[in-house]
């Protein structure tokens, strides 16, 4: 099953020596789920928000990162499934989809709070009736986020990443431009210098 959702992942990649993870083999990691928000400075900025559903990184390209604030909504644009091994995938992409380099700003572990008339619902469900709600445990952002796709239908990829108000919500607090570095290597996007 994540052999068939990887398919695009690789088609994009085929051939293009990008130095990313194959995801050939790739396996998890840890009894609880993990998360993985990449800082990817391609052609623009972005943060790549990542869940690990049913075996794969299911991805969302957020252009401003994610926010503390429960006042601000972040466009979260749906992109392939990617391999588990791309959580800690940190480098520089020189050429084909995605050039530019990747760090990972923030990782750790999450839990899914999604319900549905006070039922848990699976995560690989709650993806496709397109509301996610998860308690992140990383780094650099902890606590509740909702994630609520806007669009049915074709044009399917458009969602919502919203902080909920909880311990870990904060007005005053901007990480995404006061914290740019690595939680894996301690390094930036700028830092990073081909091999």
């Amino acid at each position: 099953m994540a052999d068939q959702r990887l398919s695009e992942y690789r088609k994009k990649r085929s051939g293009s020596g990008s130095g990313e993870p194959s995801g050939r083999g790739s396996s998890k990691r840890n009894n609880q789920p993990v998360f993985v928000i990449q800082r990817h400075d391609a052609s623009s900025l972005h943060f790549d928000f990542r869940l690990e559903i049913d075996g794969v990184l299911v991805s969302w390209a957020v252009p401003k990162g994610p926010s503390v604030d429960p006042a601000e909504k972040r466009l979260a644009h749906r992109t392939e499934d990617h391999p588990l091994d791309y959580a800690d995938f940190e480098g520089r992409i020189d050429q084909g989809y995605g050039a530019g380099t990747v760090i990972v700003w923030d990782t750790g572990t999450y839990e899914n709070l999604t319900t549905h008339k006070n039922s848990p619902v699976p995560a690989g469900q709650a993806l496709d009736d397109g509301h996610l709600k998860v308690e992140l445990h990383g780094d650099k952002l902890s606590g509740a986020f909702a994630l609520t796709r806007t669009r049915s239908g074709q044009d399917a990829s458009d969602w919502l990443l919203v902080k909920v108000k909880d311990s870990g919500a904060d007005r005053r607090r901007n990480p995404t431009s006061t914290q740019n570095e690595s939680v894996l290597s301690g390094r930036t996007n700028d830092e990073l210098e081909p091999d």
